[in-house]
């Protein structure tokens, strides 16, 4: 290897160590090596051969730094008992994604505070370093730093990072004022089933963007003489479609109007961004935003993501299944108030503390407190709406806790013609379901769990929902193929560990 790749592999070495919270002692004897030789690895001074790469990939658990992984991660659960403590939100995944495009916009440097470092932050660093991004952790924390180049490589795009992921497709928003011509490789992602991309186009092309699918790319092609002439109304109310009709509107100088916006979480943080890189924006919360661009932005910045309400859900339905009292700290409660009302209805109680800020000096927060007791079904049908109505990403929670609950509960879930069939995998693990079409399953409650051994679904709240089940299973459970949870959660395993679960991750040897 190069001095330069040496280099390059010992800084994501002592960043990944770092994060898991190891000494370089404690890393070089679970190597059965010398502490100066995990310095000198880090340093950059030390050759390395693939079978080190792979058992430092192993001890650390981190994909950046491992060539040879010995097969997929699993998780081994021990179910059946109760969880008690405190645990703090991280910061939004959503949000996380829509930032590091945003990121694009500005050539100067952009410092995003206490990030989520998950695996859908890993493939679009790996897509943005790819085209020329300068990234780097900030020693001993989640704060990642941002440099982009004097002009972006897109010939250099790792195509294989940008399928793993949809999020690439809100790259078309700031890549349209740089280029007449580029193209992406197809967005990959969670398999919820067909999702179309026609919307983005529509709220696109008033900025001159054409595009068109050929070879597995989006080749796009950009007509700058066009401008929007009148507001932007978008055919759906969707997150990604806001955020890719905001990072174009953001450098268009004068004013976009874009109307049947999103209003969620996400959206919001997005804005606050573009605040921050001097964008004037009216409306936040709304469905109407009205966009004062600037053709330019060059400036150093600072942003802290707010508060992940989806997972605030998970840690709320890890509660409720296993029938425990804990401490939920940093709650995004705006984002969380019908799905709290629901549950007031179904006859959960808790307790939550005074509201407070979050970093982003604008989202609310409350610490809350949960307390087991029985819950019966509702009467009418769960169902997602969009904000502020119940989140469609916390839907498959109200599954297994339906399944808590005494009584028949329908779920409709109908924005993904698939997921709703992923939920039928509760009946591995004792729950009954009954999958009515491809949008809608009853559930029964209340269940007897069971340990069991179930693959992961391919859609990252499914999953959750099965690894939570598996919490209240009596018995060892695994969950195999973990990957998809890794997307989009931070070390919930661990997370969860520290509430007095028993989670245990391992390969196939």
């Amino acid at each position: 290897m190069s001095e330069d790749y040496l280099a390059r592999i010992g800084t994501l070495i002592r960043d990944a160590r770092r994060h898991k919270s190891m000494t370089q002692n404690e890393l070089a004897l679970a190597l059965g090596t010398s502490q100066s030789a995990v310095a000198r690895i880090e340093q950059g001074k030390q050759n390395l051969s693939l079978e080190m790469l792979a058992r430092i990939g192993e001890c650390l658990d981190s994909e950046f730094v491992s060539l040879g992984h010995s097969g997929a991660q699993h998780l081994r659960i021990v179910g059946g008992t109760k969880l008690s403590g405190a645990i703090d939100v991280k910061t939004s995944k959503n949000a996380a994604v829509a930032l590091l495009c945003a990121s694009l916009l500005n050539r100067g440097r952009t410092t995003l505070r206490n990030l989520a470092r998950i695996e859908e932050v890993n493939r679009i660093l790996e897509v943005l370093t790819s085209i020329g991004v300068k990234a780097r952790w900030l020693p001993d924390s989640n704060d990642l730093e941002l440099v982009p180049p004097a002009r972006l490589d897109l010939a250099g795009i790792d195509v294989d990072a940008a399928r793993r992921t949809r999020t690439v497709i809100m790259f078309l928003g700031p890549l349209l004022h740089e280029y007449p011509e580029f193209q992406l490789p197809y967005a990959g992602g969670c398999d919820l089933g067909t999702r179309t991309v026609e919307p983005h186009m529509s709220a696109l092309r008033p900025f001159g963007l054409n595009v068109t699918a050929h070879s597995g790319f989006y080749e796009a092609r950009v007509d700058g003489d066009v401008t929007p002439g009148r507001p932007i109304v978008l055919t759906e109310r969707g997150d990604t479609v806001t955020e890719n009709a905001l990072l174009a509107a953001a450098r268009h100088e004068g004013v976009t109007v874009i109307r049947n916006a999103s209003p969620n979480y996400m959206v919001q943080d997005l804005c606050f961004f573009l605040e921050k890189l001097g964008v004037r924006i009216e409306g936040i919360g709304s469905t109407t935003l009205t966009v004062h661009g600037r053709r330019e932005i060059d400036m150093d910045v600072e942003y802290s993501p707010s508060e992940d309400p989806i997972e605030a859900m998970s840690l709320l339905a890890a509660a409720v299944v296993t029938e425990s009292e804990i401490t939920i700290r940093r709650v995004p409660i705006e984002f969380l108030e019908i799905e709290l009302a629901q549950l007031e209805l179904m006859g959960m109680k808790y307790d939550i503390t005074q509201e407070y800020r979050s970093a982003n000096g604008h989202t609310r927060l409350v610490d809350l407190t949960t307390i087991p007791g029985p819950l019966v079904a509702p009467t009418d049908k769960i169902h997602p709406m969009p904000f502020p109505g119940l989140n469609i990403d916390n839907l498959p929670f109200f599954a297994i806790i339906a399944a808590c609950a005494e009584g028949t509960t329908m779920i409709h879930d109908w924005v993904y013609e698939n997921r709703a069939i992923y939920l039928t995998e509760l009946t591995k693990v004792g729950a009954r379901v009954q999958l009515l079409d491809p949008h809608r399953v009853m559930i029964e409650g209340p269940t007897r769990w069971r340990a069991t051994e179930v693959i992961c679904p391919p859609a990252l709240r499914p999953a959750v929902v099965i690894l939570l089940a598996m919490l209240a299973a009596p018995g060892t459970s695994v969950l195999r193929n973990v990957y998809v949870i890794n997307r989009g959660y931070e070390e919930l395993a661990e997370r969860l560990n520290a509430l007095g679960a028993t989670i245990e991750t391992f390969r196939d040897i």
